[in-house]
């Protein structure tokens, strides 16, 4: 837009100083922008507004570009959006569960195994404290019984009381045994 047919500048052309203050930067920083100027009068250099915007939005619109998925150069990741939604995705899927777990809990639907294996150790420990009362109490109910048959009967007992007394270790392992069994079946 060359002015020489105008010898004097539009209302709202600024020169450099103007422009500058203007938009509240130095004249050298102007200068670095490179804008062109819209007309020149003399030894005097005319900008406006328009030139100064189109400037600064096609800067701004090729960033914006260069940044756009697809362009590796600066480390941007474009599957990154999808990463976080399935993380998000995972998180939400594991509350849900934990929150499952809780319901069914207070529901009573399931107990926890420690409290489970602690349970069936005691009631363990009571069953050989009765199996090692057994034999005397069955000689004093029925005296006629003889000793053989009180010794075989001891012996038996003493079988069944040690299984039941050894419960409580034994009970992780069985535990194990049984989620082993669920996942070779799976």
């Amino acid at each position: 837009m060359s002015s020489r047919r105008q010898q004097s500048p539009e209302p709202y052309w600024l020169n450099k100083s103007q422009m500058a203050a203007s938009l509240g930067i130095s004249v050298q920083a102007f200068d670095k922008w490179g804008v062109k100027p819209v007309a020149k009068i003399g030894r005097s250099v005319y900008f406006d507004c328009r030139s100064v915007l189109d400037l600064k939005l096609a800067e701004l619109e090729a960033k914006q570009q260069s940044s756009q998925p697809g362009d590796d150069d600066m480390g941007f990741d474009p599957l990154l959006e999808h990463k976080r939604e399935q993380e998000e995705y995972l998180l939400t899927k594991e509350r849900r569960i934990g929150q499952q777990q809780k319901n069914e809990l207070a529901a009573r639907k399931v107990v926890p195994s420690e409290f489970a294996i602690f349970t069936l150790s005691k009631i363990a420990a009571e069953i050989a404290a009765i199996l090692d009362t057994l034999p005397l109490t069955m000689k004093r109910k029925h005296p006629d019984l003889e000793t053989r048959h009180l010794d075989t009967l001891m012996r038996e007992l003493a079988r069944a009381r040690n299984q039941a007394s050894g419960l409580d270790s034994l009970l992780p392992e069985l535990l194990d045994d049984y989620f082993d069994s669920i996942d070779s079946a799976a």
